[in-house]
């Protein structure tokens, strides 16, 4: 900031500034950052703010079409654009989660330290938005993002912004303990069972275990075991059971849960002794997902996820929205798999191009 007392120069209209002719600028400190066009070639920072003016610097700044210096005077209960933008995000950022270099116009973006799950305290950052003046955006709660991926973006949104109002953000986004954070998601050590006596018995070539294990190894986890079950309760547990001995930290299950007689996924996983179990999620497709949850070695909780046939012929379905979170550490129930329904419907879209779409948004 520029010391002000007796500055010569023309009081601007704007509170705060004066304005002084480029020429008698020199060794002035510019209070904020001019920003340089070139068509095709280049837009960026010409001066930045806190750079002492030079007579080198006349020409330059007369091509850029500054005439006249603006000249800021900050009060004492007032912040720079910039130093909001520090204090702002801040008191945003949590685990896994970082700032990139210097904000430029009061505006800074917060990026992913490492690969992992978005999750965003979505009242508090209504409550930071609700103060006026500053702003952040993000992306949405639960989507995967990679290190250096911009999760966010932070900006004060005058070129001067009150103390009062910066604090009254910060504390906003401080009651969340970190509104925005990256989860690390865990390497699944994954065991699956195929249901269905026509592909336990070869009439139908399974094409489900391809397509499981493609979704586990996304996220760089393993299948250590699988096994084709028949449409028998007491054989599905047997098998899960031995999955759970062999190391699984994450059972799936496929097929056999509509309302045919003959559909018994959901009867043997309850009989696997779960301490909870879910049936249905307002997801199109997979509506017929069941979440349940067994204990494990060493008194440890591992999920089940069942997967409807649908998972089988549609790409993205429920699926893929729960396997993320349960790898992030999110336990999901019934009020989780009910909020899902918002954003739940699936366009069937002819090229896929998710997770750049609205599904599960």
């Amino acid at each position: 900031m520029c010391e002000n007392d007796n500055m010569p120069g023309v009081t601007h209209p704007r509170k705060g500034f004066k304005t002084l002719p480029v020429e008698d600028a020199v060794g002035r400190v510019l209070a904020h950052d001019i920003t340089e066009i070139r068509q095709g070639e280049f837009k960026g920072r010409a001066f930045k703010k806190g750079h002492v003016i030079t007579t080198d610097d006349i020409e330059h700044l007369k091509r850029l079409g500054k005439n006249n210096i603006y000249l800021l005077e900050i009060d004492d209960d007032s912040m720079h654009e910039n130093d909001a933008a520090f204090a702002l995000a801040n008191s945003l950022i949590g685990i896994g989660v970082e700032t990139e270099g210097e904000p430029k116009e009061g505006k800074l973006n917060l990026l992913a330290g490492y690969n992992g799950l978005l999750k965003v305290d979505k009242e508090a950052l209504y409550n930071f938005n609700l103060v006026g003046e500053v702003m952040c955006a993000t992306l949405h709660t639960n989507t995967v993002v990679t290190k250096g991926q911009i999760v966010g973006g932070v900006r004060a949104i005058p070129l001067v912004v009150k103390k009062a109002v910066v604090e009254r953000a910060v504390s906003a986004a401080k009651n969340a303990n970190g509104c925005l954070q990256v989860r690390p998601i865990r390497r699944a050590r994954a065991g699956v069972v195929i249901t269905g006596s026509e592909v336990y018995t070869g009439k139908i070539e399974d094409k489900f275990l391809p397509v499981v294990q493609a979704k586990i190894e996304r996220f760089e986890g393993e299948v250590i075991g699988s096994y084709l079950a028949p449409d028998d309760a007491s054989f599905i547990v047997q098998r899960l059971r031995g999955l759970i001995e062999a190391g699984a930290d994450l059972l799936v299950v496929t097929g056999g849960l509509s309302v045919d007689p003959d559909d018994v996924t959901r009867f043997a996983v309850k009989m696997l002794g779960v301490t909870q179990m879910h049936y249905g999620a307002a997801v199109l497709p997979g509506s017929m997902f069941v979440i349940a949850y067994v204990e494990g070695k060493a008194g440890a909780t591992i999920p089940i996820l069942c997967i409807p046939a649908c998972g089988m012929y549609n790409g993205i379905t429920v699926f893929d929205l729960v396997l993320p979170r349960v790898l992030a550490g999110d336990h999901i129930g019934r009020e989780e798999l009910a909020e899902m329904g918002h954003g739940g419907l699936c366009l069937q879209c002819k090229e896929c191009r998710y997770p750049v779409c609205p599904f599960g948004k």
